[in-house]
């Protein structure tokens, strides 16, 4: 799943690969962020046309990788490593050239460090999410609720779940039960109309709380009844949303009020779009 990142000003959509542990950028952000070109598409075809040797190697460079792309859809769009991105640099005289070679570098190094030490990763996030105005309360569940949702994940995959709109099918089930609502409806609630807007990026303290419970108890009932088909892990995840369902209904009974509720922290700096939270590669 693909998350941003920021060379200068210029928003650059990458991904990692687990199996092959290393950065794919994509190759239209960074040729728009080297070169300012209004149209970076038009600009490749014109390098690959000036540059024989690299139009050559093109397919050896540059491979699709499956991204959020520029409309809010998920599909397939071209995307190089670290590696083929030196290649291209080659072919873009840009005075950006060598400040975009370091922050190629760094970037490198930082995943490196993370993955021998997870925690780092979450200390960039509470960092960034600080930048951005949010309570220091606020992030250590936001920074727990992310490595929830990522021991679920990771329990989908095991029982054979991989595709992004399977997940999402199986997140808005978990929504539903938990708080009446899939994500979509929660986020017209909210007032999110932007794509690429992460609704628990606006939850308060409670809605994080039950979301985390739902997303828990699914994983361990999954965990326990190692279910085989799509249809079963569905249903699983109903039970488990159904749980935290029940405690925020007992809850709202105590309060005398909702849960669900239309605040949101699009004053907190939401529009720079960093997207911190997706770095844990968290979705939905």
């Amino acid at each position: 799943m693909s998350n941003i990142k920021l060379f200068q000003d210029k928003k650059i959509r990458s991904v990692w690969d687990e199996e092959k542990e290393q950065w794919y950028f994509s190759v239209v952000d960074v040729v728009a962020a080297l070169t300012d070109s209004s149209d970076p598409k038009q600009y490749i075809k014109k390098m690959r046309a000036r540059d024989p040797q690299l139009n050559a190697n093109w397919g050896t460079i540059c491979t699709p990788v499956q991204m959020t792309a520029l409309d809010g859809k998920s599909r397939r769009i071209m995307a190089s490593d670290i590696k083929g991105l030196f290649r291209l640099i080659q072919s873009i005289p840009s005075p950006k050239a060598e400040p975009f070679k370091l922050w190629l570098s760094q970037v490198g190094y930082e995943r490196v460090l993370e993955i021998e030490n997870p925690e780092l990763a979450q200390e960039r996030m509470k960092v960034l999410y600080e930048q951005k105005g949010y309570p220091k309360d606020w992030i250590d569940k936001r920074i727990r609720g992310i490595a929830i949702r990522q021991n679920l994940t990771d329990e989908w995959k095991k029982r054979g779940i991989t595709e992004e709109k399977d997940y999402a099918i199986l997140t808005a089930e978990i929504s539903k039960a938990t708080f009446g609502l899939t994500p979509t409806e929660y986020k017209e609630i909210k007032g999110l109309t932007k794509k690429n807007q992460n609704l628990r990026d606006h939850m308060t303290d409670l809605e994080l709380i039950f979301t985390m419970l739902g997303e828990r108890v699914t994983t361990e009932i999954s965990e326990k009844e190692k279910p085989d088909t799509f249809s079963k892990s569905k249903s699983i995840a109903k039970r488990g949303g159904n749980v935290a369902g029940i405690a925020r209904e007992q809850t709202e009974k105590e309060l005398g009020r909702s849960i669900i509720s239309s605040g949101n922290y699009l004053n907190s700096g939401d529009e720079a779009d960093t997207e911190p939270e997706n770095q844990l590669f968290d979705k939905h």
